[in-house]
């Protein structure tokens, strides 16, 4: 296994983990969008996140890319595998931002119509990555080429489906306090309440996950036991969690975020050491894509390593720039 190979498997670990904090606290922001009771509320929080969301979710395209390049073979096993999942997921994302670019214009009748899609797309979204990071801890039913032998259905089990939740309910806690940092009192006050409760939603699913990983995730919990070290993700995780809910108890919205991004980057670091050296883990008797024996070749992992530390600089400068221009305001939307 060379050093090349495990970089990529960071790098692309280190791309998912910045969408997660950035996009997050967007999805975050419209499954929030469904309870906010005027339509004024709907509009501020439309506002908050209109400078941001699109330069976002380049961080989602960017980690697709990666994959293609450097994992050719984990890229047509996961995009084939799971082909109807990510045709929803990718619904869900496009009338997501169709709708935040429509709903401004659209008139009375349609506009309540592309408030929905909002709401709607944010949600599936946020739920259908949970539901692939628990399908990822739990394996997929390869066979012995490696190839997906499954079906949509059996990617719902019950376990994805409580990480699903799990996930669904992190952006709830990430976006709630994301709006709590907003300058408006009138979303600050709403946004308090939603931190809360998205705080605690995600705190008793992510111990429930715990519990039932034990039981659908038997491979992965067996390879934590066994390994020194990887059983301290679990409580590091945790520690973050509880400060998060000490923090919003203080009223310091800003730690608290600070402190939610740490804890996704535990999570993402938790579960790519869980199942490292497998970019997919198998079910059963079925076989694992490894970083060793699906990567590319040594030649292409270096010049396009290159080429991605270029990007991830452009792109890291203007996430940078993007939040510098719009401080302090916002985008009416």
């Amino acid at each position: 296994m060379s050093a090349l190979q495990i970089s990529w498997f960071v790098l692309i670990g280190a791309l998912l983990a910045g969408y997660m904090i950035l996009d997050g606290y967007d999805l975050g922001v419209g499954f929030w969008h469904q309870f906010a009771r005027s339509s004024n509320a709907r509009k501020g929080l439309r506002s908050a996140i209109a400078p941001y969301w699109d330069a976002n979710e380049v961080w989602l395209i960017t980690a697709g890319g990666a994959l293609f390049a450097a994992f050719p073979m984990v890229y047509a096993t996961v995009f084939s595998g799971f082909y109807p999942a990510l045709m929803l997921l990718i619904f869900a994302l496009v009338f997501r931002a169709v709708s935040i670019e429509y709903v401004a214009h659209a008139s009375d009748k349609a506009k309540g119509l592309w408030e929905v899609a909002f709401g709607a797309g944010s949600t599936l979204a946020a739920l259908l990555f949970g539901v692939a990071a628990g399908n990822l801890m739990q394996g997929l039913p390869l066979d012995a080429q490696g190839n997906f032998t499954g079906s949509f259905v059996d990617l719902l089990g019950w376990f994805p489906l409580l990480t699903g939740v799990a996930g669904l309910a992190l952006f709830a806690m990430h976006g709630g306090l994301f709006l709590l940092m907003n300058q408006d009192e009138k979303i600050a006050a709403m946004a308090g309440k939603w931190a809360l409760r998205g705080w605690a939603a995600y705190l008793i699913s992510l111990i429930g996950c715990y519990f039932a990983a034990g039981i659908a995730a038997t491979d992965m919990m067996a390879k934590i036991s066994a390994t020194p070290g990887l059983w301290l993700f679990y409580p590091l995780l945790m520690l973050c969690v509880a400060g998060i809910g000490v923090l919003i108890g203080l009223n310091r919205a800003r730690q608290a975020f600070l402190c939610s991004c740490v804890s996704i980057i535990v999570l993402v670091a938790s579960i790519g050491a869980a199942i490292y050296p497998d970019m997919v883990p198998a079910r059963g008797a079925g076989r694992s894509l490894s970083i060793l024996d699906s990567s590319s070749s040594e030649l292409t992992l270096g010049i396009m390593f290159l080429v991605a530390i270029v990007g991830m600089a452009v792109m890291l400068g203007y996430t940078y720039w993007v939040r510098k221009v719009f401080k302090g305001g916002s985008v009416e939307y």
